[in-house]
């Protein structure tokens, strides 16, 4: 296989601008409609990177209204062959303190109405999600943690709600039995990464406790930590999106080869 050309990274948390003052735009319609917003590309060495804002400009989309399928189909119309997303994430777990880093390696889906797949007829298929995220691209993701004085806590599992509320007490208590990361982005995004033969990875930053740990979440606390992590998250990126100009080792693009019915 040849090496990787294009890498795509979705942001929801004010990491735009990775591609400096002016980088070239693209408006792209699809056949579910339209994209978060425009799709800017930059070059960062010998590698062709795109950046889309999840929630649009302005952060004016909610979670639950994000149009997945055509962010997905867009970016991989555009040539991607993997995704990098950075998402906030509420903890679970004590010893994941706001400000954390972590690579979630599972996930539990408790969304509810988002359109998961892009099989809606026609030929069925049934794509396995076993290891939800590119083993390669985490691996990666791990190792420019580390150079940038950024580590990852590894191998969680990252609880999708509906949104956008937070959580009831007895509802944070109750994901506290499976999971150690909650958020409202990652499903359907990982799916439909799969489903285009897309690497996938999350990079997620811990902005809050979820109410498990008795104070309700502030939407304002959340901002006040995000806006703390941007500059390390961006060294990571910055680390993280050159060294994946090589070639794949991983069987992500052949997702579909034994998933058709």
């Amino acid at each position: 296989m040849a090496p990787r050309r294009t890498v795509a990274v979705i942001g929801g948390s004010g990491v735009g601008g990775i591609l400096g003052d002016e980088p070239r735009q693209h408006r792209l319609a699809t056949p579910w409609g339209a994209p978060s917003g425009p799709i800017e590309e930059g070059r960062l060495g010998e590698l062709r990177v795109l950046f889309l804002s999840r929630h649009g400009p302005g952060h004016t989309i909610p979670p639950h209204r994000v149009n997945y399928r055509a962010n997905v189909d867009a970016l991989r119309e555009l040539g991607a062959e993997a995704i990098v997303t950075v998402s906030s994430v509420g903890s679970l777990r004590e010893e994941l303190a706001p400000g954390s880093f972590v690579l979630p390696s599972q996930f539990v889906d408790l969304t509810r109405q988002r359109p998961t797949t892009f099989f809606d007829g026609g030929k069925v298929y049934h794509v396995s999600m076993a290891d939800p995220f590119c083993g390669e691209l985490s691996a990666a993701a791990a190792e420019a943690g580390r150079r940038a004085g950024a580590p990852f806590a590894e191998g969680r599992t990252y609880v999708c709600v509906e949104g956008p509320r937070f959580s009831t007490r007895a509802e944070s208590a109750y994901f506290r039995g499976f999971a150690d990361v909650i958020g409202m982005t990652l499903v359907p995004e990982v799916t439909l990464a799969r489903e285009r033969g897309i690497c996938y990875v999350c990079l997620a930053m811990v902005t809050d406790y979820d109410v498990w740990a008795e104070k309700p979440v502030d939407a304002s606390e959340i901002v006040a930590t995000m806006t703390k992590n941007v500059a390390r998250m961006r060294r990571v990126l910055a680390g993280l999106l050159p060294s994946l100009a090589r070639e794949p080792g991983c069987s992500c693009a052949r997702a579909l080869d034994q998933a058709g019915i």
